[in-house]
């Protein structure tokens, strides 16, 4: 127990630019508010249902946040990657909040969750705490803008093209090995959209499907049509 509160303290030293001004009751307050979880890859760790699981803080691996539509069809909203920590989980600390998310493990992850309750006392009466949280809200908005803007006004070929470029660059590799019905959930599209458009993409020599994934055969022009 004593080993998690000190690694705990080490990651929010590390994240919290406010962390050493704390006193040291509201530093004691957060370390005993933190909980250490595990998740196995495809796990749900944030079940959208509009319950306030806190502060989800990624130590290690990978989160995927994503809206469920009522057809049930997933739209990928943003990742969450080692130092990164979700604040649409934590409708009690930032109540304009009015949406819900679902959080899963993209790949095997250990996490903090941070007492939701904890932190809205401590953004009420500490005005750095508050500007610190809102910022991190307010980037993640722009995210899913991004996202919203997308869907709504580019062509699929182009949202394909970013999609195809964002998971080489996040895997290093030019295969992006997700089969066709991933690459529309991801994506919030259709399986079936998502075939016809790398059909068009292998006839053209950009990129090919495969068995294993999807394979990049020209970048240059994946991504000019990102552009």
């Amino acid at each position: 127990m004593t080993n998690d509160i000190e690694k705990s303290g080490q990651y929010f030293r590390e994240l919290f630019p406010f962390w050493n001004e704390l006193p040291d009751d509201d530093k004691e307050l957060i370390l005993r508010a933190v909980v250490n979880r595990s998740y196995k890859k495809g796990e749900n760790v944030h079940g959208g249902n509009g319950e306030c699981t806190g502060m989800i803080f990624v130590e290690s691996g990978c989160l995927r946040v994503y809206m469920l539509s009522e057809e049930g069809r997933e739209i990928t909203l943003y990742r969450l990657n080692a130092g990164d920590f979700c604040t649409l989980s934590a409708s009690c600390v930032i109540q304009s909040i009015t949406f819900d998310v679902m959080v899963d493990a993209e790949e095997d992850s250990d996490c903090l969750i941070l007492n939701g309750g904890v932190m809205s006392e401590l953004s009420e009466r500490d005005l750095r705490v508050k500007n610190f949280f809102l910022e991190a809200a307010v980037e993640r908005f722009s995210d899913v803008m991004w996202v919203m803007q997308q869907i709504l006004f580019m062509s699929f070929d182009k949202r394909l093209a970013i999609f195809l470029l964002d998971e080489t660059a996040k895997n290093r590799s030019d295969v992006v090995r997700l089969n066709n019905e991933q690459i529309a959930k991801y994506m919030g599209s259709a399986r079936e959209v998502v075939s016809r458009m790398l059909k068009y993409f292998a006839s053209e020599g950009i990129a090919e499907r495969r068995r294993d994934g999807v394979y990049i055969l020209d970048r240059a022009r994946l991504r000019r049509l990102a552009m």
